[in-house]
């Protein structure tokens, strides 16, 4: 091989940065993509509205703020304090709307492309197959970002419009700014957002099994539910500390004064475990398929 067609078949960073911009547009492009966005907003208001329309006047009273650290201590601080919608509906989304988005996304981006005939043209491209599974993930994880925000505005602008807005009561009972809580409400949004890892990962490992989109979505959605099922099972408790959502809600341990920060570092640990692990299957897949039939 010559000099020339060496440089013309090495893939270049910049090249590669097109290659990501480009997969992202495309993605975003897609009319599955809106409406799974479409469908994350809508969650916010509709909980907004059942709120407002449950309380009458939006004034009802609710729990207390120390009364721990799930959904149901969120949802009663919300007619005091309409920033308490977006925690609200990050965690009635985390454990199936986000999740199953993510497997939809993951679960067609390798399958998807290869049912569609179009797998095999990217890689005539001097990308290389490490390189475009890594953009794929990249790709998945804007997604992750990106449908997490998605929930948290929504949720924002509804609160703001259905309900009072002013200093935060955190759930160790200190009251913090109104700036404060939302600068949290942006650190509990990047953490839900890095709690999505795993799922990616599994979705991609999924998609790089079988050349049907539909089959990897349904089998990353299936698979969700199972483990999201033997989570809840008490017989299983030994072996729950190593699913992957067993922590999701451990971000609402950044509503305390001070953080508690053990259970966020063991979901942080847990997703970074299984994108390396099913990530590392997933190179293993693709970099050794047979994509030219």
């Amino acid at each position: 091989m010559s000099q020339a067609e060496a440089a013309v078949r090495a893939p270049r960073p910049l090249w590669s940065l097109g290659l990501l911009r480009s997969e992202i547009a495309t993605t975003f492009r897609r009319w599955r993509t809106l409406a799974l966005l479409a469908v994350l907003a809508g969650v916010p208001v509709l909980v907004g509205i059942a709120v407002r329309i449950e309380t009458g006047d939006g004034s009802g009273s609710g729990g207390g703020p120390g009364g721990g650290g799930g959904g149901p201590a969120f949802l009663s601080q919300v007619t005091h304090n309409g920033l308490f919608l977006v925690f609200t509906s990050l965690a009635v989304t985390l454990p199936f709307f986000l999740p199953m988005s993510i497997g939809v996304i993951a679960g067609d981006s390798l399958a998807g492309e290869a049912h569609g005939g179009t797998l095999r043209y990217l890689l005539v491209a001097p990308a290389g197959r490490t390189r475009l599974l890594l953009v794929k993930y990249a790709t998945i994880l804007t997604f992750c970002l990106v449908g997490t925000l998605v929930v948290a505005l929504s949720a924002l602008a509804t609160g703001a419009l259905l309900f009072p807005l002013g200093e935060v009561t955190l759930l160790s009972g200190t009251s913090v700014s109104f700036g404060e809580g939302l600068l949290r409400a942006l650190a509990i949004a990047v953490a839900v957002a890095l709690s999505l890892i795993g799922v990616a990962a599994i979705g991609l490992f999924v998609s790089a099994l079988t050349g049907s989109g539909i089959a990897a979505m349904a089998t990353t959605v299936g698979l969700l539910i199972t483990v999201q099922i033997l989570d809840t099972l008490p017989q299983l408790h030994a072996i729950q500390p190593y699913l992957f959502p067993h922590y999701w809600l451990s971000f609402a341990d950044l509503l305390r004064d001070p953080v508690y920060w053990d259970q966020l570092q063991k979901n942080l640990g847990l997703q970074a475990l299984y994108a390396l692990v099913f990530g590392s299957a997933a190179w293993a897949r693709f970099t050794t398929r047979d994509i030219t039939g």
